[in-house]
């Protein structure tokens, strides 16, 4: 699997999936990129993980240990990436307090990020630069084409560029490789939250090769809240961790011999893992979720939305409407704007009409997934019209 659209080679969607998902007949939930609704499967997998911590007399040593290796396993499958680079961590703030810690920024030095980042990944490198003297780059986009805009910031005194695959607003989808390509040509770090996008933009690490990737899982991965999954480069692997955890030592399968304390830690990227990973519960739905988006794939799962944004677009279109150029539209959500007359409250009212969209910066963001279909495009719209006055 690779970066290359699943629009751009023949494969087949899936059509509507929402007989899979706890989701009401009812409720018009375009809304995947605040949080997606879950999966029958992952709620059965929850009240099992519940019934294990229950029952702790149940649990073993590799309970410790095989359910996180066996999500490793699984994003690295879907990200052609290898298991050792998967760490787990609560947190997209947390995945990022680990590249701040561990990549070298210098004096005179600039963090290339984007206008309008999720503050996650803006709030960590105010304090690293602030504390080396060096400086954010925000970049403002003056024309339609991001990308280049990105590319013309990152030059010979930029440390790290860290941005979204898909902007958390806009929707707008970032040409990754194209920036990689230019990241690594100035021997800078590439950091690239892909929290908005994972699970239903292919990515390859192997493509792109990213010092870090970051991606949630409660959103395009249909997982849990309170567990992110991180890439670390090889460059990146030998790196020091926020936390000194016993789970992450070399020892720590052997509960014995604990306190036989070890200096060296697990191999790859696991010394990165979170304290008190191992939780039953989050890692049965994390495995139920994986499991799922590995049977769909990620490019069919594209192939099944992609058409509803392009919907999405032509409707807007026919309002007057703006948001981004369709070319740079991705398959997981686009940002409409509103129109002046729109009230403040819309969100509110869209939902009391069981319609759920978030407003963020003056834009409807619009994120349908599987479990929707064209008709649900068409309520949203006529709805709009009804509250807005829109054509």
């Amino acid at each position: 699997m690779n970066s290359t659209s699943s629009a751009e080679i023949d494969v087949q969607p899936l059509g509507c999936q929402r007989d899979a998902f706890e989701l009401p007949d009812d409720i018009c939930w375009l809304n995947t990129s605040y949080m997606s609704p879950m999966l029958h499967a992952v709620r059965e997998a929850a009240n099992a993980g519940v019934t294990t911590r229950a029952t702790p007399w149940t649990l073993t040593q590799e309970d410790f240990f095989d359910p996180a290796d066996q999500i490793r396993r699984s994003v690295a499958d879907l990200t052609s990436a290898d298991a050792d680079g998967i760490t787990l961590v609560p947190s997209v703030s947390y995945a990022m307090a680990i590249a701040a810690r561990n990549i070298p920024v210098a004096a005179g030095q600039n963090v290339v990020v984007v206008r309008e980042q999720f503050p996650s990944n803006i709030y960590p490198w105010r304090r690293l630069t602030d504390e080396n003297k060096a400086t954010v780059r925000t970049v403002q986009f003056e024309t339609d084409d991001w990308t280049e805009s990105i590319i013309a910031s990152i030059d010979g005194q930029t440390a790290i560029v860290s941005m979204p695959h898909v902007h958390w607003t806009t929707g707008t989808q970032f040409d990754i490789v194209r920036i990689a390509e230019k990241v690594r040509a100035v021997g800078a770090a590439l950091i690239v939250d892909a929290t908005q996008s994972l699970g239903t933009l292919p990515f390859d690490v192997s493509e792109v090769q990213p010092d870090f990737l970051v991606a949630s899982a409660y959103k395009c991965m249909l997982g849990p809240y309170g567990l992110t999954y991180v890439y670390v480069h090889p460059s990146w692997r030998n790196g020091v961790p926020l936390e000194e955890g016993w789970l992450n030592r070399a020892n720590a399968s052997d509960f014995s011999q604990l306190t036989e304390y070890c200096d060296d830690y697990m191999p790859g990227a696991r010394r990165y893992d979170y304290g008190e990973r191992s939780n039953s519960i989050l890692l049965a739905m994390a495995i139920a979720s994986l499991k799922q988006i590995q049977e769909w794939t990620i490019p069919r799962i594209e192939a099944t939305t992609r058409p509803l944004i392009e919907q999405i677009v032509s409707r807007a279109d026919a309002a007057g409407l703006w948001h981004p150029p369709l070319e740079h539209c991705s398959p997981c959500m686009v940002g409409i704007g509103l129109p002046g007359e729109a009230p403040n409250d819309i969100g509110k009212q869209l939902a009391q009409r069981g319609i759920y969209i978030s407003v963020r910066k003056g834009n409807a963001r619009v994120a349908p997934h599987i479990y929707n279909n064209s008709a649900e495009v068409d309520r949203l719209f006529d709805t709009l019209q009804e509250l807005t006055s829109v054509g």
